[in-house]
C-alpha cells in the first residue's frame, strides 16, 4: 500500500504567491462585475485595476518571508522584487490613459482590464521564479493576453500585428521548450540553480548539447527582448498597436525577459563559458548598431521609437554580458529611467492622434505630421522634445545617468571596446531624436487647401 503524501503547509510559504493572487482575484472580480451589470464604465474598471495593482505593490515590497516558496518553484530575491516593482509601476502609469476623452474602444471593455491584470500577474511569475517550467507558463500566459489586447484595438493593422506577434511568439515558445528539454536531459532538473551545479560538476560537458540548449534559449528570449535578428516583428507590431500599449510593450515584457536572461546567461558566463560571452557580445553590438542605423531612415515616428527601443534593449543586454553587481544595478537603473521616458513619448503620440490620416497615405505618425507643432500645440511640443532628449541620453535628462552608470560598469570590468560601442551608438541615436525636434520647432505647420492647420 502506498504511503500517504504529507505536505507541510507552513513550508509551502503560500505568502510568496500573494502578489500574483491579488491580480488574478482582481481580474476575476472585474469579469464577475461585468456579468452582473452592464452599466459599469471604464472609469470604474480603471480605478479597480489600479487599486489591485497598488495592493499588489504593497504585497511585493512588504514581503518578509523565506526566499523560496510553493514547492520551491518561486524565488523571491532582490532581483525579482525590483523587477516586480518596475512592472507594477509601469502598469499603474499605463492604466490612467484610458480615462481620457479620446480613448480607444477597447478601454470600454471589461475584458481589456481583466486580460491586462492576467498579463501583469504572468510577468510577475516570470521574474519571481528560476524554474524553467513556471517561467514558460508565465511567458505564454502573458503572451496570449498581449496578443488579444493588441487585436482588441479593432483595426486592420491591429489584427495584422496580433497575427505577426502570435506567429513569431509561437516560434519563440518552441525554441524555449526545446531549450528547456535539452537542459533537463543533461542535468535532470529544470531549476536554474540546480542546472548550474550539475553543469559545473560535469565541467560543462557534453559541450554540443549545452551549446544547442543555449542557442535555442537565446532565440526564445531574443524574441521577447527584441534582439537582432529576432527583432523584425517589433516595428510592425508597435505600428499596429495603440500608442500607449506600444509604449507599454517596449518596457514591461522586456524587463521580464531581461531577468530570465540574467538568471540563466550570467550563470553560464560567470562559470567560464567563453563561447557564450562571444555570442552575446556579437548580439549586443549588432542589436545596438543595426537598430540605430535603421531608425535613422524611418519616415514614421512610431516606427522610429520601435527601433529606438530595440537599440535600448541592446544597451541593456550589455549589462547581462558584463555580469557584475554594478552592471546589474545599471540595468535596473537604466530601465527604470527609460520606462518613464518611453511611456511618455508614446503617450505624446496618442495625444496628437487624429481620427483621419491627413498627413501620409502609409503612416499615421509621419515626421511631417509634427511640422511646426510648437506654433500650434506649444506645451505638447515642448514635452515631446524633453522626452526625445531623455531617450537620446542627453545630460541632464534621465536616461543619461543610466547610460553613464552602464558605461562605468563596462570600463570597470575591462570591457573597453563595449563601452566605445555604447558611446558611438548613443551618438548615432541623437540624430533621429533631434530630427523630430527639428520638425516640431524649425519647420512650418502643414496646411490643407482651405488653409486650415491639420491639428
Amino acid at each position: 500500500m502506498l504511503e500517504p503524501i504529507s505536505i507541510n503547509i507552513a513550508g509551502l510559504n503560500l505568502f510568496a504567491l500573494l502578489p500574483m493572487a491579488i491580480l488574478i482575484v482582481g481580474a476575476l472580480a472585474i469579469l464577475c462585475a461585468d456579468l452582473a451589470t452592464k452599466k459599469l464604465n471604464r472609469s470604474f474598471f480603471t480605478m479597480i485595476s489600479i487599486l489591485f495593482i497598488i495592493l499588489d505593490f504593497g504585497a511585493v515590497i512588504g514581503y518578509s518571508g523565506p526566499a523560496r516558496g510553493f514547492f520551491d518553484v518561486l524565488l523571491v530575491d532582490g532581483i525579482s522584487i525590483i523587477g516586480q516593482v518596475i512592472i507594477l509601476v509601469a502598469s499603474a502609469f499605463f492604466l490612467p490613459l484610458s480615462l481620457s476623452n479620446h480613448s480607444f474602444k477597447e478601454f470600454e471593455m471589461a475584458e481589456f482590464y481583466a486580460l491586462f491584470l492576467f498579463m501583469v500577474a504572468s510577468f510577475q511569475f516570470m521574474v519571481v521564479s528560476d524554474n524553467l517550467i513556471l517561467i514558460f507558463i508565465g511567458l505564454e500566459t502573458a503572451s496570449l493576453s498581449l496578443y488579444t489586447l493588441i487585436a482588441m484595438h479593432n483595426r486592420a493593422k491591429s489584427f495584422e500585428a496580433a497575427i505577426k506577434y502570435f506567429t513569431m511568439g509561437s516560434l519563440a515558445a518552441g525554441f524555449y521548450a526545446f531549450s528547456a528539454l535539452i537542459f533537463y536531459a543533461i542535468t535532470g532538473s529544470v531549476e536554474i540553480h540546480q542546472i548550474e551545479e550539475v553543469l559545473i560538476q560535469r565541467d560543462f560537458e557534453p559541450l554540443v548539447a549545452i551549446l544547442a540548449g543555449t542557442v535555442f534559449m537565446i532565440g526564445a528570449l531574443g524574441f521577447k527582448i527584441a534582439l537582432v535578428p529576432s527583432h523584425t516583428w517589433t516595428p510592425d507590431v508597435y505600428e499596429g498597436s495603440s500608442a500607449p500599449l506600444a509604449g507599454y510593450m517596449a518596457v514591461v515584457p522586456k524587463i521580464a525577459g531581461f531577468i530570465v536572461a540574467m538568471r540563466l546567461f550570467e550563470m553560464l558566463i560567470l562559470s567560464g563559458v567563453v563561447w557564450l560571452e562571444y555570442i552575446l557580445y556579437g548580439l549586443v553590438v549588432l542589436t545596438m548598431t543595426v537598430a540605430n542605423i535603421t531608425a535613422l531612415v524611418q519616415d514614421d515616428v512610431k516606427r522610429m521609437l520601435a527601433f529606438s527601443s530595440i537599440s535600448h534593449a541592446g544597451f541593456m543586454m550589455s549589462a547581462i554580458l558584463i555580469g557584475t553587481t554594478q552592471a546589474n544595478t545599471a540595468l535596473f537603473l537604466y530601465w527604470s529611467l527609460f520606462m518613464f521616458a518611453n511611456l511618455g513619448a508614446f503617450t505624446m503620440l496618442w495625444i496628437v492622434r487624429h481620427r483621419q490620416n491627413l498627413w501620409d497615405g502609409r503612416y499615421h505618425h509621419p515626421f511631417s505630421k509634427f511640422s511646426g507643432m510648437v506654433k500650434i500645440m506649444p506645451t505638447t511640443a515642448t514635452i515631446m522634445a524633453i522626452f526625445m532628449l531623455a531617450l537620446a541620453g542627453m545630460p541632464p535628462f534621465s536616461v543619461f545617468w543610466g547610460k553613464l552608470y552602464l558605461i562605468s560598469a563596462a570600463i570597470n570590468s575591462q570591457y573597453i571596446y563595449l563601452a566605445v560601442f555604447i558611446v558611438v551608438n548613443s551618438a548615432i541615436a541623437v540624430a533621429y531624436y533631434i530630427k523630430l525636434i527639428v520638425y516640431m520647432f524649425l519647420k512650418e505647420p502643414i496646411v490643407n487647401t482651405n488653409d486650415v492647420r491639420l491639428y
